[in-house]
């Protein structure tokens, strides 16, 4: 009980610290929202105009509002499955920070076990970028509502627990990649990688339908397009049922999920939505484990230091 005690008040110490820079939680929720508006100011009307191409195809039109809203579902799966990672790594700075101020040495000073210490940046990181995503998430619920609601309740539940998947996957990814990190310009670095490019190698950017089938299929190796799935799945899903009610054929409903990626496939075979999860949990174990290694061959490294001081 006292460690747990020592880690709760460790946490909480690094989220006053995140939160306490009003800069940094400026630059990481402000990411989200650019991405957001570039999405529905720019794209969006892209999007719907593909929307009706394929509905065309089946001789069906849909009412305005239904397709604004399956245009910003399908736009704020793509902000919220990105920016689940990018504002992970963004938001882990209170680790970096205190490694170069020499903070973490005086915590290490402290009756604390050096475990406790890293467990403390890995809850709060994920603590942090929960709370930044759950915020955008109210944003983009609030217009989805009013552009055009269609989402159940069960759905928006489906929607929370893909947020915490996707969440955990990238506080694992940002806590691994960053452990070697000690410079503040080697985490901008790494920011800017990251915001940059992983948008498009887990296809959340563009309908994998517009790759070659070469850049497809490398990126349904990657674990990250399977939190894009699990969020367009329920993000996408109802609009899709309702445009079925109203009319339109299987194959209609199942070309719009094919062509906005509702669906994944690996060559010619549909990945189920079970297999999505299963890839991207078994990928977070995976990354755990990791990170459990790394911490536990630092601790290591940092006794041996010691007794050498």
């Amino acid at each position: 009980m006292g460690e747990l005690r020592k880690l709760c008040a460790l946490t909480a110490r690094n989220v006053k610290c995140y939160f306490k820079d009003k800069f940094l939680f400026f630059v990481s929720l402000i990411t989200p929202m650019i991405l957001l508006l570039l999405f529905v100011t720019f794209l969006k009307a892209v999007y719907i105009d593909s929307f009706k191409g394929i509905l065309a195809l089946f001789d069906f039109q849909a009412e305005s509002d239904l397709l604004e809203g399956l245009a910003g579902s399908w736009l704020l799966s793509s902000v919220m499955s990105v920016c689940a990672v990018t504002v992970a790594v963004c938001s882990n700075a209170v680790m970096i920070q205190d490694k170069i101020d020499g903070s973490v040495n005086d915590l290490r000073i402290a009756p604390v076990k050096s475990t406790t210490l890293q467990v403390s940046y890995f809850v709060s990181n994920f603590l942090v970028t929960l709370i930044v995503m759950l915020a955008v998430l109210a944003v983009g619920f609030v217009y989805l509502a009013i552009v055009g609601w269609c989402i159940p309740f069960t759905d928006v539940l489906l929607i929370l627990a893909d947020t915490l998947c996707c969440v955990l996957f990238g506080t694992l990814v940002a806590n691994v990649s960053e452990s070697f990190i000690k410079t503040q310009g080697a985490l901008s670095a790494l920011s800017s990688l990251v915001s940059g490019l992983y948008g498009f190698i887990c296809g959340a950017y563009m309908p994998l339908s517009q790759f070659s089938a070469g850049a497809r299929n490398f990126i349904c190796v990657l674990p990250g397009t399977y939190g894009v799935g699990i969020m367009r799945n329920h993000f996408m899903r109802s609009y899709v049922d309702k445009l079925g009610e109203m009319g339109l054929s299987s194959e209609g409903q199942k070309a719009l999920m094919d062509g906005f990626d509702g669906n994944i496939y690996v060559g010619e075979t549909q990945m189920p939505l079970w297999s999505m999860y299963v890839i991207l949990l078994g990928t977070c174990a995976i990354l755990l484990a990791v990170y459990v290694l790394t911490v536990v061959l630092q601790n290591k490294k940092l006794h041996r230091t010691n007794r050498k001081g």
